[in-house]
């Protein structure tokens, strides 16, 4: 007698992200967060392989939509903005359990289960919009603000839906009790690009260089830091990073600086610890690069913003400059430069944003709610969740 095959129990964890179509901060917590719980299946809207680093997510049970099968999407993402919020709302995960790694889209899909949000940001292009369209293309400006209302709604109905919000700083909690009326854990994201891996060094790059990692976009900021190299001719600059802004940017900058553009995991390791400072000047959520720069014992002078609070400590870490003006960050830049930092100390702040206690929070929180679903409330202290060892699986696309 034929023996009927055994149904599939769902998965009692999946994590789902807004696009992989760029490896940004974003992109390196769910990096953590597939390793914080590796039998989780993967769902994005986009997966653009070519545009990430270090085979991210090959072998994982991956879920696209029709969006990652385009490949004009798949290299202009931002412009498939106009479908996100359909197609994410008709995107269906059967877990218990759905961690959305959101800045926008993620938190939108539908699921049986209960829905937690790790948030980068409330949505910038709906409660940042002249911050996240300046200097980009007029079309995107004024699409933004037509779609703004139907978006809003979106947004806000895919929050409600949600059963715990966790925040990457101090500040985007405060958005988010401002902007939903929810109370999020501050969970800071780790530092994944650990010095003790490869590195690659550049031979076109000669050590002692002032660096900025950031992504070429408005709200980064590189502008004002090419700016203030004007006023640092003795020093070099080197930016790492890609985006719409690159030809601006070329064509802004002196003979001091180079946009190096995309870097792997080994170059960045060998340019951090072969430069001389790191500057940030990003409106940024959260500052990953400072904690970066101090895994490698490097100093950070950096706009006092956001994430940035939290993640450098002045006088220890390095200096924060007030405005953006180039005489403000050069004066600043030559303070940092002038400093005997201690390294062993600024390490030690860095280590505070470690990939252990990222993934030990993170996973107590998810078993808490696996408790819930399945009727019942949490015992504090006694919660493990424990999951098998990863099994390579198959990708499909909705």
């Amino acid at each position: 007698m034929q023996q009927e095959p055994l149904a599939r129990r769902r998965p009692a964890v999946a994590i789902a992200h807004d696009y992989l179509a760029i490896m940004g901060g974003a992109e390196r917590v769910v990096a953590n967060m597939l390793d914080a719980f590796p039998n989780a299946p993967l769902y994005t809207s986009i997966y653009a392989p070519e545009h990430l680093y270090d085979n991210f997510a090959e072998g994982r049970d991956r879920h696209t939509t029709w969006l990652s099968r385009i490949g004009f999407f798949r290299d202009h993402y931002r412009l498939s903005m106009p479908f996100l919020a359909a197609t994410m709302r008709r995107f269906v995960v059967d877990a218990d359990v759905v961690l959305c790694s959101s800045s926008g889209w993620s938190h939108g899909v539908r699921t049986t289960g209960r829905k937690v949000v790790y948030c980068h940001n409330p949505a910038r292009w709906l409660y940042q919009t002249d911050e996240y369209t300046s200097g980009r293309k007029k079309v995107l400006a004024v699409g933004a603000n037509i779609m703004k209302p139907y978006l809003q709604r979106f947004d806000r109905k895919s929050a409600d839906s949600c059963v715990r919000y966790l925040a990457n700083s101090r500040v985007v909690a405060e958005r988010i009790k401002a902007t939903y009326d929810i109370d999020a854990e501050v969970l800071p994201p780790p530092s994944s690009l650990v010095p003790g891996g490869e590195q690659t060094s550049i031979a076109s790059i000669a050590p002692g260089f002032l660096l900025c990692v950031a992504r070429l976009l408005p709200y980064k900021n590189v502008d004002a830091i090419i700016s203030a190299m004007k006023l640092l001719p003795d020093h070099r600059l080197v930016v790492v990073g890609i985006g719409p802004m690159h030809e601006q940017l070329q064509a802004q900058a002196g003979p001091n600086v180079r946009l190096f553009g995309r870097a792997t995991d080994g170059e960045l390791r060998w340019l951090y610890a072969t430069c001389a400072m790191l500057i940030a000047a990003s409106h940024e959520d959260f500052g990953l690069t400072p904690v970066e720069a101090g895994m490698f014992g490097k100093p950070t002078a950096c706009l006092r913003y956001g994430g940035y609070l939290d993640t450098m400590v002045e006088g220890e870490t390095g200096l924060f400059f007030d405005d953006l003006t180039a005489s403000t960050i050069s004066n600043v830049v030559r303070r940092v430069l002038a400093i005997e930092w201690d390294a062993a100390r600024i390490d030690r702040h860095a280590q505070r944003f470690s990939e252990v206690g990222f993934h030990s929070r993170l996973r107590e929180i998810i078993a808490e709610e696996l408790v819930r679903a399945s009727g019942r409330e949490p015992s504090r202290g006694v919660l493990v969740l424990d999951e098998e060892p990863a099994e390579v699986a198959s990708e499909s696309e909705r």
